[in-house]
């Protein structure tokens, strides 16, 4: 491919990013050719990828409307207009039997699983139809798919992402945007341990007995994805949930 960049003079945000696959996004985007703003509540984790990529980093609470706007703002004071838009961001509880998960986690979960969609797109969409143009990535989850037990609500919130997306593509397709999802199956990043309860070698090899190919998801794995599927290569695709998860959904 010699020197050709799939994302040259692309601007992109990209929420959650100052770690996991957030991280791996916002390397590969920025791999690419894209000026990338690394969104995340955790703002030394993201001033310092920011640091390492040429990036600008943001503080933003992305359950919360106004810090959203603010973003948004940000961004657009930065970059002059946005491109792309990764909702990234993430949140689980710990495996446990569904009524046994507090009031809490669940609203910790589903104002930064769902709400965060919802407001994104409040403030994004606008930007997005009055240019005619821009792509939005969900990172939904394979537990919106194929669901493993005690992790209920969590799976919840990843189907309801899913269906969002279609939702939003089908609305969104003749003006122009398009809006996909990727489904990472578990992955070496900070929720591992979440996603698992505890991690011990046991725990780690019966997860992976569920995936094919035999190995964990990497934050590099979705950085590929998300480039495609954000870059013109994929000018056709919109309303897909493309899962990532070394065929463990099949």
């Amino acid at each position: 491919m010699g020197n050709y960049m799939r994302l040259k003079g692309k601007t992109a945000i990209v929420t959650g990013a100052a770690s996991g696959f957030g991280a791996g996004i916002a390397r590969k985007f920025s791999n690419e050719g894209a000026q990338v703003m690394v969104a995340d509540l955790n703002f030394d984790g993201a001033q310092k990828l920011a640091d390492e990529i040429g990036g600008v980093a943001y503080l933003c609470n992305v359950a919360k409307p106004d810090s959203v706007k603010a973003m948004r703002d940000a961004g657009l004071t930065k970059f002059g207009h946005i491109d792309i838009l990764v909702n990234n961001a993430g949140a689980t509880h710990l495996p446990n039997e569904m009524e046994k998960v507090t009031e809490d986690d669940f609203e910790k979960v589903y104002g930064v699983n769902i709400k965060s969609v919802y407001l994104t797109a409040q403030v994004f969409v606008p930007h997005f139809k009055e240019r005619r143009t821009g792509v939005i990535l969900n990172v939904a989850s394979t537990g919106g798919v194929s669901p493993r037990p005690r992790l209920t609500w969590y799976n919840a919130s990843k189907g309801w992402m899913i269906t969002a997306t279609k939702g939003m593509a089908v609305e969104l397709a003749p003006l122009g945007i398009r809006v996909n999802a990727i489904n990472p199956v578990a992955g070496e990043t900070p929720l591992l341990k979440s996603f698992m309860g505890e991690d011990t070698p046991e725990i780690r090899a019966k997860f992976l007995s569920t995936i094919p190919l035999g190995r964990f998801s990497t934050p590099e794995d979705m950085g590929n994805a998300a480039c495609f599927l954000c870059s013109d290569e994929a000018s056709m695709i919109t309303g897909i949930a493309m899962e990532v998860d070394g065929g463990r959904c099949i």
